[in-house]
């Protein structure tokens, strides 16, 4: 399956005009590419403004959390996002979570009932149906620009931990989202809703509603020796986590790990 420009602008549009957005982002559409971050980055060295979009219709080499390769072919949805920022270093994880959240916020309100993985997975019916990798540019301890690669599952050929939304949506007679471009659309939504909330001081709310979202609170947990229960998310991004013994008061320790130290599971 191939994405449609034309129709991904006219979705675009539409949303634009809906929620009173400001103005359509240049977008690059490749049939491959090796990675669309990768690809934002190099239009960055040419020139691209913030807000510029490449869409791959399928990733040779695409990069995931951990440094794994992210499986990318054709049918789903990859795209990178240009922004420019003015953030401290230690909000970069934020800059993930908020992201995640944006997208999983709108795809809710569609009927598609996301849920989160720390730090940046999205996840429906306890399978992953997609990923975030967010690449920074720093410049005297602050992140100056980012790319924010989005890779979900649309109609693509899914690992047996995977689901696509096509799949999600098979028994429905009017499936809430009926198109690649539509889907395309509410994700470039759900970054600009993130990024805005990430740039104001809403930052608790949100960090309080991607721990609603999370599939993993209350799960045990084993850091070592030590064993504790996953209890939610710093105001840094950072895992939040009980250890035992569990006193009257709570904890007897509470420990945050950073994103990259530690794998969580998807049930």
């Amino acid at each position: 399956m191939t994405l449609n420009l034309s129709r991904l602008q006219s979705a675009l549009q539409t949303l634009v005009e809906t929620f009173h957005g400001t103005s359509l982002p240049n977008i690059y559409y490749f049939d491959s590419l090796i990675s669309t971050n990768q690809t934002a980055w190099e239009l960055l060295e040419q020139g691209e403004p913030s807000g510029t979009v490449v869409i791959a219709g399928q990733q040779t080499a695409g990069r995931g959390q951990w440094g794994r390769e992210w499986q990318s072919s054709q049918g789903g949805l990859f795209l990178s996002k240009i922004v420019d920022l003015k953030l401290p270093v230690s909000q970069k994880a934020q800059l993930s979570l908020c992201s995640a959240w944006g997208i999983a916020t709108i795809l809710r309100d569609r009927g598609c009932p996301v849920q989160l993985k720390w730090p940046n997975d999205l996840i429906l019916n306890q399978r992953k149906l997609g990923g975030i990798l967010t690449e920074t540019k720093i410049s005297q301890d602050r992140i100056t620009q980012a790319v924010i690669g989005v890779g979900i599952n649309w109609s693509n050929r899914v690992p047996e931990i995977g689901i696509n939304l096509q799949t999600f949506f098979a028994n429905s007679e009017t499936p809430p989202i009926q198109s690649l471009e539509f889907l395309a659309a509410l994700v470039l939504q759900g970054l600009d809703l993130g990024i805005q909330q990430l740039s104001s001081a809403n930052i608790n709310k949100v960090l309080t509603d991607y721990t609603q979202l999370l599939t993993s609170i209350g799960k045990p947990i084993s850091i070592g020796e030590q064993k504790g229960v996953i209890i939610g998310i710093s105001e840094q991004g950072n895992l939040r986590v009980g250890l035992y013994p569990k006193t009257e008061i709570g904890f007897s320790q509470e420990i945050d790990l950073k994103p990259g130290t530690i794998s969580v599971g998807y049930s």
